[in-house]
């Protein structure tokens, strides 16, 4: 240990110690004192040159900051020490603690901190000793040319450490407004990437992915456009139909009295368009401008005439002794089982499947028996007379 009146004092304390007691003031006594000077010339400078030797100087670097210190310490161990610097398992020092150490001796203490890097979604996690970003990638091994960071290259890393987010150029798909196209782009999420691309969404707008969904070689990203709107048209109301029983009329055969006519209305629908293309449609108000007129339709329900036993033909007064043979020839070329090219007109006499039921026949013309559709023509013979065949009803009176 160095003695103590010498250490309080310092290096200037001493050598003005030792200058004063040298020069002293000129005068009486001067010889005297010689002797005195000499004796405490080499007191002095003996203890003086025993406190320097016990004194290091080094340049101390911490974290890229260096400091001149002087420190009793023959070791980089004991000026690390003297310094109140502690070392972990991963900080690193320049040289080694059990290093010794001189005047003039460098010594360089670097604290590892932790660096999480996210490549493209995935993460890793380093300790590192370097001072910047850009260095402590390098470091580490990753190569990020090009690459997108969320943190500037030449950041210093501070002993908490940092999590990085870097994003290196990828190929995406972007579908919206119509339009397909292939970009490049380093953002890191698909919110990244329509910002970049300057792209919009609106309240109602639809995206195929999250916007967190994390930017991936090949992804497609497809940005549906909704609008929702109001429309008010003139629109037709349907009319109804309703069915009168009428005993005029035999079973099967219907007459309309009443023509349906359609009505109006002004109606009001929230609609939903998806780029463009209208997707729903919600009737939302309704009024009636033009009420509907509803169809009356009559329904016979008389009873039919009875056919002749077993289908055949029957007698009718008053029309047997017509020519029905000619009237035959002429409509059908005699032919009971012939239709029409229209399919409207059925059998000898060319019955209208209407007029057919209307004398009491069933199924079709064409399908009954010939003596039958000659009964069924003697009938409509009585009822209507022979202006029932326009061309052909004089030949009933050859």
């Amino acid at each position: 240990m160095r003695p103590p009146p010498v250490a309080v004092l310092g290096h200037r304390k001493v050598w003005s110690v030792v200058l004063n007691v040298l020069i002293g003031k000129p005068g009486k006594g001067r010889v005297l004192r010689l002797g005195a000077q000499a004796a405490v010339l080499t007191a002095v400078v003996g203890g003086t040159v025993a406190f320097a030797n016990q004194d290091t100087d080094v340049d101390l670097t911490v974290d890229g900051r260096t400091t001149l210190v002087s420190e009793d310490a023959d070791t980089v161990g004991e000026l690390l020490a003297a310094r109140g610097i502690r070392l972990g398992a991963r900080d690193v020092v320049a040289p080694s603690p059990a290093a010794k150490i001189e005047d003039g001796d460098d010594v360089v203490v670097r604290y590892a901190r932790q660096l999480e890097v996210s490549v493209d979604g995935k993460t890793q996690t380093f300790w590192t000793t370097e001072l910047t970003v850009d260095s402590a990638l390098r470091a580490v091994g990753i190569r990020a040319d090009g690459a997108r960071l969320s943190a500037s290259r030449s950041l210093p890393l501070g002993r908490q450490g940092l999590a990085l987010v870097v994003t290196t150029p990828k190929k995406v798909t972007l579908v919206a407004d119509g339009k397909r196209a292939k970009v490049t782009t380093t953002a890191p999420t698909v919110g990244d990437l329509l910002d970049e691309q300057g792209l919009t969404l609106g309240k109602d707008d639809k995206l195929s992915v999250l916007e967190s969904t994390p930017t991936v070689k090949g992804l497609v990203v497809a940005v549906t456009r909704i609008d929702k709107k109001t429309v008010t048209k003139t629109e037709k109301v349907s009319y109804t139909t309703k069915s009168v029983k009428s005993a005029k009329l035999y079973k099967g055969e219907k007459k309309v009295v009443t023509e349906g006519v359609q009505g109006s209305r002004k109606a009001t629908y929230a609609v939903t368009l998806a780029d463009g293309k209208v997707v729903s449609k919600k009737l939302v108000d309704a009024t009636v401008t033009k009420k509907p007129v509803t169809q009356v339709v009559q329904v016979g329900t008389k009873a039919r005439p009875a056919s002749s036993s077993g289908g055949g033909g029957g007698s009718v007064a008053g029309a047997d002794s017509l020519n029905w043979a000619a009237l035959a020839k002429c409509e059908s070329g005699g032919n009971p089982s012939i239709v029409s090219s229209n399919g409207l007109y059925h059998g000898l006499y060319q019955f209208s499947v209407s007029t057919w039921r209307a004398v009491g026949g069933s199924g079709l013309p064409s399908q009954a028996s010939a003596a039958e559709q000659t009964y069924r023509a003697k009938l409509l013979y009585k009822k209507a007379g022979a202006g029932q065949w326009p061309h052909c009803g004089p030949r009933l009176f050859t």
